[in-house]
C-alpha cells in the first residue's frame, strides 16, 4: 500500500525543523516541542490536522507578539532554504499560523504571506482574509498576478479558487466571480506552465456554478495561442464530462445521432478487490461523414451506505471514419490505494459518447 500523505511529517522532517528552530527561537526547548507535537492524537490526525496542529504548538515556543511571531517565521524560512529549493507541501502549517492568528493584522498578514507562499503555498491560509476582506484581498490578488515570482502568480489563482480541494469554500466567489476574471485575463498567457495550470483549475470552478461564465471566457481566449487552447481545453473538463452542449461544439464534438454502441461486454463479471475489471464494446459510426468523439465511461462505486457513487474516466478523444466499426477494450483497477475505500457488493458501469450516457450494466466487487 502506497505511504499515507500525512506521512511527509516523519523524524527526518522533525530534525530539519528543529535545528531551523534551534537558530531563531533563544533558547528553544526542543524535548517539550516535540512532546507536546507527538501527543495521543498524532497518530490518528490527517494530513491537514497534523498542519493544524504543528501550527498550535508552534505558537507556544514563539513571541506572544504577533508581529514578532512572524518575523521568527520568516527567519525560520530563510534557514530552511539553505537545505531545499522549490516549494514545501510540508512547511504549509506556517501558513497556517497566519490563518489561525493573523486575520486582526491584516497589512502584517499580507506582507508575510506574499514571502511564505514563495517557499511553502499560502493558499489555505488566504482563504479567511478573502472571505473577511473581499474586495480589499482580491484587489491584492489582482496585484499580485503582476509579481516577479512565479510561485506568487500562481497564488494569485490558486488562492481564490472558489471550490479548492481540502480548503474551504468561497461562496461569494462561487456566487458570483467577476472579482476572480481580470486575475485569469493577466495570467492566461503566463511563462510558467505551474502558473497556467492554476487559471485552468479555476476556471474549471468556476464552471461549476456559473458554466455560462466560463463559456463566454472560452469564446473569447480560445485560438490565442497553444497553450491558451490547452488551458481552456483543461478548464472546461468538467463541462465535457457533464455533456454541456455549448462547450461540446466549441471543442468540435458532434452530434451522436448515428453512433450506436454494440456487443458491449463486462468481461470480468466478478472482481476482487486488487485485480481488475475488463470490458469491451464496439463503437460504430454509421453516418457518411468523420466524426469527433469523447469517449468515457462511468463507473458507479459502491458507498458505505449501499448507495452508488459515480465516477467518470476519459478513454479518448478522437475522430472516428465514416461507416467504421471500432473495437475498444479497456481495464479498471481496483488495487487498494490510500486515497480510495472500496466498499464489496454491486457496481455499475457505462458508456459515455460526448456526454451522452448509454446504459449501465453490472458486475460484483469481492473480498
Amino acid at each position: 500500500m502506497a505511504e499515507l500523505f500525512k506521512n511527509i511529517y516523519n523524524t527526518a522532517f522533525f530534525d530539519e525543523l528543529t535545528k531551523g528552530l534551534h537558530k531563531t527561537i533563544p533558547n528553544f526547548d526542543e524535548n517539550t516541542f516535540l512532546a507536546q507535537v507527538f501527543d495521543v492524537q498524532w497518530l490518528d490526525r490527517k494530513l491537514k490536522q497534523r498542519m493544524r496542529h504543528l501550527s498550535t504548538i508552534l505558537k507556544i515556543h514563539l513571541p506572544d507578539d504577533y508581529k514578532q511571531a512572524i518575523e521568527v517565521i520568516l527567519q525560520l524560512i530563510e534557514q530552511l532554504k539553505l537545505k531545499q529549493s522549490g516549494l514545501s507541501l510540508r512547511y504549509m502549517f506556517l501558513a497556517d499560523y497566519i490563518e489561525q492568528y493573523g486575520l486582526d493584522d491584516y497589512e502584517t498578514s499580507i506582507d508575510a504571506i506574499e514571502k511564505i507562499t514563495q517557499f511553502t503555498s499560502c493558499e489555505f491560509a488566504v482563504r479567511p482574509f478573502i472571505i473577511l476582506y473581499p474586495e480589499k484581498m482580491m484587489a491584492q490578488m489582482l496585484l499580485w498576478s503582476n509579481h516577479d515570482h512565479f510561485t506568487v502568480r500562481r497564488f494569485s489563482s490558486e488562492g481564490c479558487r472558489p471550490r479548492l480541494p481540502w480548503a474551504m469554500d468561497l461562496p461569494k466567489l462561487k456566487k458570483n466571480p467577476q472579482m476572480i476574471i481580470p486575475i485569469l485575463e493577466k495570467l492566461k498567457n503566463d511563462g510558467s506552465d505551474f502558473v497556467r495550470k492554476s487559471v485552468a483549475n479555476n476556471l474549471n470552478d468556476i464552471a461549476k456554478d456559473n458554466p455560462l461564465t466560463v463559456i463566454n471566457i472560452v469564446k473569447k481566449w480560445q485560438g490565442l495561442s497553444l497553450n491558451t487552447d490547452k488551458l481552456i481545453k483543461h478548464g472546461c473538463r468538467t463541462l465535457l464530462k457533464k455533456g454541456y452542449s455549448d462547450a461540446m461544439k466549441m471543442f468540435g464534438f458532434g452530434t451522436i445521432e448515428n453512433i450506436r454502441i454494440d456487443e458491449f461486454s463486462i468481461n470480468t463479471p466478478s472482481v476482487k478487490i486488487g485485480e481488475a475489471l475488463e470490458f469491451s464494446f464496439k463503437l460504430v459510426n454509421l453516418g457518411s461523414e468523420n466524426i469527433k468523439i469523447r469517449t468515457e465511461y462511468g463507473l458507479y462505486y459502491q458507498k458505505s451506505n449501499g448507495s452508488l457513487s459515480k465516477r467518470t474516466f476519459k478513454i479518448s478523444e478522437k475522430e472516428y471514419v465514416k461507416n467504421s466499426t471500432n473495437h475498444i477494450i479497456r481495464k479498471q483497477s481496483f488495487k487498494i490505494i490510500s486515497t480510495r475505500k472500496f466498499y464489496t457488493g454491486l457496481h455499475q458501469l457505462s458508456i459515455i459518447i460526448n456526454g451522452n450516457e448509454f446504459e449501465k450494466f453490472s458486475f460484483q466487487l469481492t473480498a
